[in-house]
């Protein structure tokens, strides 16, 4: 079975059921803007570029694992694929998690979170970066298990493909399904940046992950999902929303004292940026009268870096605010 010849088969159909979902929310401005769905498309063309390069260093990774440190090799059929199937989609679910609480994966998945609308062309809206941020490493666990790397490329291709169909608001919750799946009432609590729905519902294709790990939290009538960022991004252009947050992080690193903030600024997580500067906005005057006390007492080189900042300090900051 050839995965890449299902995927291109299936385009078309991706364009269709966004026209129809465009059709269907005719009378709902907003839904759906021009600028909006253009950029989601070229950023999904940026995207497919990068991966493609990527694909050409990370499948002979895979194949050296595989060949030279590969556990057991895994039987074919249908009992290979769900193992093959189950497996990936633990290990998506590990990368989501780790995409959204670890500021280096957070820089190319906060694109995919940027736009302030969530409909089927949503799906499309990813990050040429992620080869970058190290989404591939994710997947090395199956090369040491014992699936080859045509399985690898060909269930995470298919993983993401069935992620397209959960980005609509046109569908209502799903009964019984809501208890196995990653449904379009799962992920839009995923995409809202709400308190209750931030950091939630991290699943690929199966939620039973965030049932097992205390990350789901169900959609609620009563608290209406807000789309996007908590700082939002107001722009179409794809290499803004491509490279905005890195160029902040870097920013960070070069001005952050000490070499403890800058490890946290790029790897801690995505709020911990908020709160150091919190502490440094409320320390600031506590600091200058210590600045001239020990100038007066000509013991200025004495003093240390100042700007250390626990991560308690960010319980108040969101998630999704870089």
């Amino acid at each position: 079975m050839n995965v890449e010849l299902i995927l291109l088969a299936l385009a078309p159909v991706f364009v269709l059921c966004i026209g129809i979902e465009a059709w269907y929310w005719r009378r709902r401005p907003g839904m759906y803007s021009l600028k909006d769905t253009v950029s989601n498309a070229t950023l999904a063309l940026m995207h497919q570029g990068a991966d493609k390069l990527a694909w050409l260093l990370v499948v002979p990774f895979y194949a050296w694992l595989y060949d030279h440190y590969r556990l057991y090799t895994m039987p074919g059929g249908w009992l290979g694929f769900l193992l093959l199937f189950v497996v990936q989609d633990f290990l998506y679910y590990v990368f989501h998690r780790a995409s959204h609480r670890i500021r280096w994966l957070w820089a190319a998945h906060v694109v995919h979170h940027s736009s302030e609308r969530l409909n089927l062309s949503t799906a499309f809206r990813q990050s040429l970066m992620y080869p970058v941020a190290g989404m591939w490493l994710f997947w090395t666990p199956m090369a040491l298990i014992g699936f080859t790397p045509t399985q690898i490329v060909g269930v995470v291709l298919l993983n993401l493909a069935f992620q397209f169909f959960v980005h609509t608001q046109a569908i209502p919750k799903l009964g019984w399904l809501e208890y196995v799946l990653n449904t379009p009432s799962i992920h839009r609590a995923h995409h809202a940046r709400n308190p209750r729905y931030i950091d939630r519902n991290y699943a690929g294709v199966l939620v039973i992950w965030d049932r097992m790990f205390g990350s789901y939290v169900p959609e609620s009538e009563a608290e209406p999902c807000e789309y996007g960022i908590v700082d939002p991004i107001h722009t179409h252009n794809p290499i803004t929303l491509t490279f905005h947050e890195w160029r902040t992080m870097a920013r960070d690193v070069v001005t952050m004292p000490g070499w403890r903030n800058k490890a946290m600024a790029l790897f801690g997580p995505p709020e911990w940026r908020h709160a150091w500067q919190a502490a440094q906005t409320s320390s600031a005057p506590a600091n200058a009268r210590g600045l001239a006390d020990a100038a007066a007492a000509g013991g200025l080189g004495q003093l240390g870096d100042v700007a250390g900042v626990s991560q308690d300090g960010a319980a108040g900051a969101s998630r999704k605010g870089l």
